[in-house]
């Protein structure tokens, strides 16, 4: 697409225009004049030469899509309508009159003021004080349609309606999954979870008296269910994707909905989780219901008798808000950044919960290369980003509703997440049991306190939830007395790097929590205990990566850890990340270390045998996928928009690997030729 000079007017400004496809955007370039170094367009509805502004690019591009998409007439489309309040007078944006009674406002649009809240706020009052039912605010790059059913009280939904239909059968109309694709936000309105989330917050929740984390947590999980239960018609739509768009490339979203039109879905299951208009207390008790069915299939997350407790008009917006996001097969970045919202915001100032990235992660995967067979654990779970991934690369399916295979499954129930954090386990649980089918090993323990598991393992309601995962570590132990020391082949962990641990009966099982002399140390900072800690999981040759702050690697009072881990492992690498890899939670600089556990006996467990001299891999990310304040950057094209992977995800740009071919080779690659040439037991195949 060739479009300089609509680059050149959007330049610096907050508004884009991803939300419109190539061909309108070329032919708004197309009609674009230069004079007098200003650029100038025939206004679609003014018909009149006008100077083109960042907002009034937009405005012309949703004028295109008002006429071509949904078939308002130009003369029905009204720019800079005035709106009287008292004495003073206002001008929408855009306003729309309704096709059946010409004379009556039907929509107003607002595109002026990129900041989300500003714009909201106006356009409510400009729908208000006209009456309008129908509200849409868009920057160009987000769009929010809303239904006006009081002053007070305005209701997401999926569009606005054609000319020729009415608001009620909009509410109303046939909605599978198909309609999901074709409709989900984090594609189509270029959304994320999380500013869905922010958006209810300053709807309804701020001020719903609950818990919003388990609210929503509720809802999400109630929603994730829904989209299960259409696993049969999801199979029917990828195999007619596959036939219309060969070669599995479903990044186009207009090529999606293109192929999907000719798609017959009207014996596909309805989706539940949707508001149709109806009875607030009717959506209440089916919202409800699939909740109720969500607990039965993936059992332990809530507890058997917990109900939704959001009032029946708070719910209904908030269903309203989220029925259109597909969250399968959605990037699981965009759900652990809402989670980790969620649970920092209902941590009321405790130590919060910093989830790893997940390009970090595939980076870790990558690098330390999984297979079929082995048994991997991460210590400090989190969202359980290390045990998904890991699944995803043995198994080769992303977050999917697809069935699992009897030999996928024996391979997923021999991946293992542990953490502290009742909310996190629960969200790594849910995850978890949906990429296992049921059944999960996400244990909720405290790694580091292993001598008082027994307490909490004996505990009848903890052995409800989390029994059968327990079983099944059990069976991993070195010592059958002992929950010490396990036989793990992998080990992926990013453990709280903040804080010391001070209890002198936890710190006296540690060798590090030693001086050279014999006298136990006061305290110990808790990344150095888990270092030692995560050692004990792994099994001869067993091979590890930890994320742990740069000063463990130069610090001169940390020479004595540098020396434990160089007695009992083989350092394979170390990569520096990028400072703002953690941002806005912290900035301190990190680097994650990748050793193989000493062994010359192969009877015991992968090769690598004990040498006193070496080579390490080396490297260090400069480009690290955020910005200063932590917000994710992403690739674009040469075009100016995002690139997007075959799945039609956004790509963060960095540089620890290729995802898939997308990036240019980066750091993972590199290691992986370094495995190959140094004989690693895990190296790839040549």
């Amino acid at each position: 697409m060739n479009t300089p000079k609509i680059n050149s007017i959007l330049k610096d400004s907050k508004h884009n225009i991803t939300l419109f496809n190539n061909a309108k955007i070329q032919a708004l370039e197309d009609r674009i004049e230069e004079k007098d170094g200003k650029l100038y367009v025939e206004c679609i509805i003014r018909k009149k030469r006008i100077i083109l502004k960042p907002e009034e690019v937009v405005r012309q591009l949703y004028a295109h899509v008002l006429i071509d998409e949904f078939g308002y007439e130009d003369k029905l489309i009204k720019f800079e309508y005035s709106i009287h309040f008292g004495r003073e007078k206002k001008k929408a944006d855009i306003a729309v009159f309704d096709p059946r009674h010409t004379t009556k406002i039907y929509i107003i649009a607002e595109i002026k003021k990129p900041k989300e809240i500003e714009g909201k706020l106006q356009l409510k009052s400009y729908t208000n004080a006209t009456g309008a039912p129908i509200a849409v605010w868009t920057n160009g790059g987000t769009l929010i349609t809303y239904n006006r059913k009081d002053p007070n009280y305005f209701e997401p939904i999926t569009k606005i309606p054609l000319a020729s239909q009415t608001l009620d059968e909009v509410l109303k109309e046939r909605y599978t999954l198909k309609s999901l694709i074709i409709n989900d936000k984090l594609f189509k309105d270029k959304l994320t979870l999380k500013k869905i989330i922010l958006n209810m917050e300053d709807e309804v929740l701020a001020n719903a008296g609950v818990d919003v984390f388990e609210e929503v947590f509720k809802l999400i999980f109630a929603k994730l269910f829904d989209e299960l239960k259409s696993r049969d018609n999801k199979i029917i739509i990828d195999h007619h994707l596959n036939k219309e768009m060969p070669g599995g490339d479903h990044s186009d979203f207009d090529k999606i909905k293109s192929a999907l039109a000719s798609l017959n879905d009207d014996e596909f299951r309805l989706m539940e989780f949707r508001n149709r208009g109806g009875s607030e207390n009717e959506l209440k008790t089916k919202i409800q219901k699939l909740f109720d069915e969500a607990k039965e299939k993936w059992k332990g997350v809530f507890a058997n008798d917990s109900k939704i407790e959001l009032s029946a008009s708070h719910l209904a917006i908030c269903v309203s808000s989220l029925h259109d996001v597909k969250l399968f097969n959605s990037n699981l970045q965009v759900i652990d950044e809402a989670f980790e919202y969620l649970v920092n915001k209902s941590s009321k100032g405790e130590k919060g919960q910093y989830f790893t990235p997940r390009h970090i992660i595939d980076m870790c995967v990558k690098m330390l290369n999984p297979k079929r067979g082995e048994t991997m654990i991460d210590s400090a779970a989190g969202s359980c980003g290390f045990p998904v991934h890991t699944i995803f690369k043995i198994t080769g399916k992303l977050f999917t509703t697809s069935h699992i295979s009897k030999e996928d499954k024996n391979d997923i129930l021999k991946v293992f997440g542990i953490d502290f954090d009742e909310k996190v386990v629960r969200v790594a649980r849910t995850l978890n049991l949906i990429a296992g089918d049921g059944e999960t090993n996400v244990l909720y323990l405290n790694t580091l306190d292993w001598e008082n598991w027994k307490e909490r393992t004996e505990d009848v309601q903890w052995s409800k939830a989390y029994g059968n995962g327990y079983d099944r570590l059990k069976k991993l132990k070195a010592k059958n007395n002992s929950n010490e020391k396990f036989n793990f082949d992998l080990l992926m962990a990013n453990p709280p790097f903040a804080g010391d641990i001070k209890e002198r009966a936890l710190l006296s099982k540690y060798e590090l929590a030693f001086t050279d002399k014999g006298k136990q140390k006061p305290k110990v900072g808790r990344d150095i205990l888990f270092i030692e800690r995560n050692l004990s999981f792994l099994k001869p040759g067993g091979r590890m990566a930890i994320v742990l702050p740069q000063g463990r690697f130069n610090n001169t009072s940390d020479k004595n850890i540098r020396e434990f881990i160089a007695d009992k492992c083989r350092i394979l690498a170390v990569v520096g990340l990028h400072q703002n890899t953690f941002k806005p939670h912290t900035g301190t600089k990190t680097s994650v270390l990748f050793v193989q556990k000493w062994n010359d006996d192969e009877a015991a467990g992968p090769l690598c045998p004990k040498l006193e001299d070496y080579p390490i891999f080396f490297a260090v990310s400069e480009k690290g996928g955020k910005d200063n304040s932590g917000e994710y950057v992403y690739a674009s094209n040469g075009n100016g928009n995002k690139r997007l992977d075959k799945y039609g995800h956004q790509i963060v740009d960095h540089d620890l690997h290729n995802h898939g071919g997308a990036l240019p080779d980066g750091i993972a690659e590199a290691f992986v030729e370094f495995a190959k040439d140094q004989e690693f037991s895990f190296a790839p195949e040549v």
